[in-house]
């Protein structure tokens, strides 16, 4: 089994999603010894934001392609290959500004491909990453989840289970923690309740273990 664990927040040792993503993926490892890892840190290795040249994966794979597109997509092609070589997916993911780091973003735009992670049909969008098991770690600086304002305002983890439901996966788990700004009892109290809460998530059966009792 293969795990592809991503961080992407730009506070170093002192971020929570970071501390979240780290304990899921010791907690798995624990669970699931022979798993090999593969770590990517989007806030040192961060990939070029999406431009003209990035879309020469589009373009066919011959003297056409300029130098910058051959470059920009030997970067698509290896983190979508990485990505989809994955059987988990662990992802750190910050709230800033109501939505997700740009950095997380430049990445689900180098492995959003056409032919790769979904395919158009007759009938519409048709994702084909099916089976994988993606568990998104999530820290706001508020709480927004308890409020229709709040849930209007954040695009993080909405965002997250739409992108990642595009491309088929249905096995999406969530570990929350709100209120990171606030200190005191409220963060306490929520980094409490996630370490609570991983466990029973990792707990959940993978795709193919419940097929396999079922049939």
């Amino acid at each position: 089994m293969k795990l592809l664990h991503i961080d992407s927040s730009i506070n170093g040792t002192q971020s929570i999603s970071r501390k979240l993503s780290g304990d899921i993926v010791s907690q798995w490892l624990a669970g699931h010894p022979d798993t090999e890892v593969q770590y990517l840190d989007l806030a040192v290795d961060t990939p070029n934001h999406f431009s003209s040249d990035a879309m020469g994966i589009r373009v066919p794979q011959d003297d056409r392609q300029t130098e910058a597109q051959r470059r920009e997509n030997a970067l698509s092609e290896a983190l979508v290959s990485q990505f989809l070589d994955a059987d988990v997916v662990v992802v750190g993911a910050p709230l800033y500004n109501f939505s997700i780091p740009s950095q997380l973003k430049a990445w689900i735009d180098r492995i959003a491909q056409a032919g790769r992670t979904f395919r158009y049909t007759e009938s519409g969008p048709i994702g084909l990453c099916a089976g994988k098991t993606v568990i998104v770690a999530l820290s706001r600086g508020g709480i927004y989840s308890t409020s229709e304002a709040g849930q209007a305002m954040e695009h993080q983890e909405s965002y997250l289970k739409a992108i990642f439901g595009f491309f088929g996966i249905t096995d999406l788990r969530v570990i929350r923690v709100e209120g990171t700004a606030m200190g005191g009892e409220v963060l306490a109290n929520a980094m409490s309740a996630a370490a609570v809460n991983i466990p029973k998530v990792l707990a959940q059966r993978l795709p193919a273990q419940a097929d396999v009792q079922a049939a």
